[in-house]
């Protein structure tokens, strides 16, 4: 193991030691469990991320054109030729 040293403020210091002594572990094995469990967290949406991002695509799906893949390639086509040219006119 590693020797290190942390500055942390009173409400911080506070918590961990309520938590180290109704766990009856030491401050050290709560700080490293802490960590643990916050490094499996890192990356993923938090469940009013998640929520936010399904109402966004609730949202959009339904607005995306039903239309086939000829008309669209037809559409893209379309676009790139106007943007050849200078723009949509």
């Amino acid at each position: 193991m590693v020797k290190m040293t942390f500055t942390l403020d009173d409400a911080t210091v506070t918590k961990l030691r309520r938590s180290a002594e109704r766990l009856a572990k030491p401050q050290s094995e709560v700080v490293r469990e802490a960590i643990s469990e916050y490094a499996e967290r890192v990356g993923r949406l938090s469940e009013s991320e998640r929520r936010r991002l399904l109402r966004a695509f609730d949202t959009l799906v339904p607005a995306v054109p039903g239309r086939s893949t000829r008309e669209a390639s037809a559409e893209i086509r379309a676009i790139r030729q106007a943007r050849r040219r200078g723009g949509r006119a």
